[in-house]
C-alpha cells in the first residue's frame, strides 16, 4: 500500500466523520456539535485507476494483494485521517488548538470539508446565513499562523547559523521545516525563482511572510470539497464560491510578480480542485446496497431498486415508503443534479493534486506478461497465474532507481537493474511513465546471482 496520507480537515459538524464513512470502511463518530472527533479517525480509501491487466486482456488472472480489480479497474488503498474540527484561533491555542494542527504533519495532502449550506458558522454551531468562503480563507490562514509564528520565533538564530554554516537558503529552510515533512524538493519549489538566491540575512519580515504561504501551498495541497449540496441554501454558496475562485485563478494567472501572485493566491485554492459532495448520501446508499435494497457502485450516476427493475427479485428486497422517499430525494437533488455523490471524485482530485501514478512491481516479467503481449498478439497469453498482486503509487517524476529505494533497504542497496515489458532494459535514471515502464522488475546483486547458479545447472 502506498505510504502517503489525505487528512480531511475543516470545522466541526462540516461533514468530516460522514466523509470518512463515505469513502472508507471506517465506522467515525457522527454529531452535530463541535469537537465530535477528538483522536484522528484513520481509514482506507481507494482510488480508482485502470489496471494493465485490462491492456493485456488477461482480468481473470488479476489477483490483488490490497485492494481489488473489477474488470480491469483497479482500486488501490490509500490511508486516510479525519482531523478533529479546527476552529479559528487554534494557531494562538484556541479549541484544542496546535493538538488538531500537529495532527496535519502527517498528511501528504488535504481535502477540506466545507459546509455549503451555510447553517453552521465557524465554530461548528448551528445557525442561518453563513458565507461558507469565510471557512476556505480562515483554515489556510490557520496553518500559515501556525508555521510562521514557528519560524519567526527562531528566525534571528537561524539567520545567525545560515551565516556561520554558509549554507545556502533552501538547506537552511529545509533543516526549519522538516518538522512539517518538507525535502529539499519542496523547499525549493516553494522558493521559487526570486528567493532561491536571496540569502536569508537579507530576507525581511515580508519575504518570511510571503514564503510560507508558497510553503504550505506546496507541502499541503488542498481539494475544497463543498458538502452538503443537497441542503436547500447550498445552491446559491455553491454558484458564489465557484466564481469567485474560478475568476480569482484568471486574474492571478495574468500577473506577472512572483510577490504579486501570492498575495493574490486565493487561499491556496486552485478552481478545478472543487468538488461538490454529499457525503451523507454515499453513506446511506452505501448502507442500502450492503442490505440488498439496491444495486449501486460508488462513483455511479444512479441506483437501482427493484421497482426500477423487477426482474432483479432474486437479487434485491423491496423497501418502504419512507426509505423510497428518501431514495427519491437522494436521486432528485444529488445524482440527476450532480452527477453522483462526489466521494469518489475528491479522492480522484486528491491523489491527482500530488501528481500520483501507479506502478505494479513483479519478480520477473516473462513469468507475467510474454513479450510479444505488449503487440497485441495474444497467442501465448498466460493461464492459472495470478498477476499484478502489488501495486504502488508514487509521485510523478520518480526514477526507477528511487522506486527500488521506495520497495526497501534491500533493494536499495543491492539494485543491479531494473526491466519493464518486452524485456526492455530501464536505466536507474529512467522516469517511470504510465502505460510506458510502470510494470517493473527491479533485479538485484542477490537475484543476478541466484539466475546464474540456475543457469550453470
Amino acid at each position: 500500500m502506498s505510504d502517503f496520507i489525505i487528512a480531511c480537515v475543516g470545522k466541526p459538524s462540516a461533514g468530516k466523520s460522514s466523509f470518512l464513512n463515505a469513502v472508507t470502511d471506517a465506522t467515525a463518530k457522527v454529531g452535530n456539535y463541535p469537537f465530535t472527533t477528538i483522536e484522528p479517525n484513520q481509514g482506507i480509501a481507494y482510488y480508482p485507476t485502470t489496471c494493465p491487466c485490462k491492456r493485456y486482456n488477461i482480468s481473470e488472472y488479476c489477483k490483488p494483494k490490497y485492494g481489488w480489480c473489477d474488470k480491469g479497474e483497479r482500486f488501490l488503498p490509500i490511508k486516510m485521517i479525519d482531523v478533529a474540527g479546527l476552529v479559528p484561533g487554534a494557531s494562538e491555542g484556541r479549541g484544542l488548538g496546535n493538538r488538531f494542527l500537529d495532527d496535519l504533519r502527517h498528511a501528504d495532502v488535504l481535502i477540506h470539508i466545507v459546509d455549503s449550506s451555510g447553517t453552521t458558522d465557524e465554530n461548528g454551531k448551528v445557525t442561518k446565513g453563513y458565507d461558507p468562503t469565510n471557512d476556505i480563507e480562515w483554515l489556510r490562514s490557520e496553518i500559515h499562523a501556525w508555521i510562521f509564528n514557528n519560524m519567526n520565533k527562531k528566525w534571528d538564530s537561524t539567520v545567525r547559523r545560515h551565516i556561520a554554516t554558509k549554507s545556502t537558503s533552501a538547506n537552511t529552510l529545509q533543516s526549519q521545516l522538516s518538522g512539517y515533512g518538507a525535502n529539499k524538493d519542496i523547499v525549493m519549489n516553494s522558493l521559487g525563482s526570486d528567493y532561491s538566491k536571496l540569502p536569508l540575512n537579507e530576507w525581511k519580515n515580508e519575504d518570511l511572510y510571503n514564503f510560507v504561504f508558497r510553503f504550505i501551498d506546496v507541502r499541503f495541497p488542498t481539494v475544497i470539497a463543498l458538502n452538503k449540496i443537497d441542503h436547500p441554501d447550498s445552491d446559491t454558496n455553491i454558484t458564489r464560491i465557484i466564481k469567485r475562485y474560478t475568476q480569482a485563478n484568471k486574474n492571478s494567472m495574468k500577473l506577472n510578480s512572483d510577490e504579486e501572485s501570492v498575495k493574490s493566491s486565493v487561499h491556496g485554492v486552485n478552481a478545478d480542485r472543487i468538488v461538490l459532495t454529499s457525503a451523507l448520501s454515499e453513506c446511506y446508499l452505501k448502507l442500502l446496497e450492503k442490505q440488498k435494497y439496491i444495486l449501486y457502485k460508488t462513483g455511479d450516476e444512479d441506483f437501482t431498486s427493484l421497482a426500477d427493475d423487477p426482474s432483479l427479485s432474486d437479487k434485491l428486497v423491496s423497501f418502504d415508503s419512507n426509505v423510497a422517499d428518501e431514495l427519491e430525494r437522494i436521486r432528485d437533488l444529488v445524482l440527476y443534479r450532480y452527477f453522483s455523490t462526489g466521494t469518489q471524485q475528491t479522492i480522484v482530485k486528491a491523489v491527482e493534486s500530488l501528481g500520483m501514478i501507479p506502478v505494479y512491481p513483479v519478480k520477473k516479467i516473462p513469468t507475467i506478461l510474454p513479450a510479444n503481449s505488449a503487440s497485441g498478439d495474444s497467442s501465448n497469453t498466460i493461464t492459472g497465474k495470478d498477476v499484478f498482486r502489488d501495486a504502488m503509487l508514487v509521485k510523478s517524476g520518480t526514477t526507477v532507481r528511487q522506486f527500488a529505494e521506495i520497495l526497501g533497504d534491500d533493494f536499495a542497496r543491492n539494485f543491479n537493474g531494473a526491466e519493464t515489458i518486452g524485456n526492455m532494459q530501464l536505466g536507474e535514471d529512467d522516469v517511470i511513465v504510465p502505460g510506458k515502464n510502470n510494470i517493473i522488475s527491479i533485479k538485484t546483486k542477490y537475484s543476478s546471482i541466484k539466475s546464474t547458479n540456475k543457469s550453470d545447472k
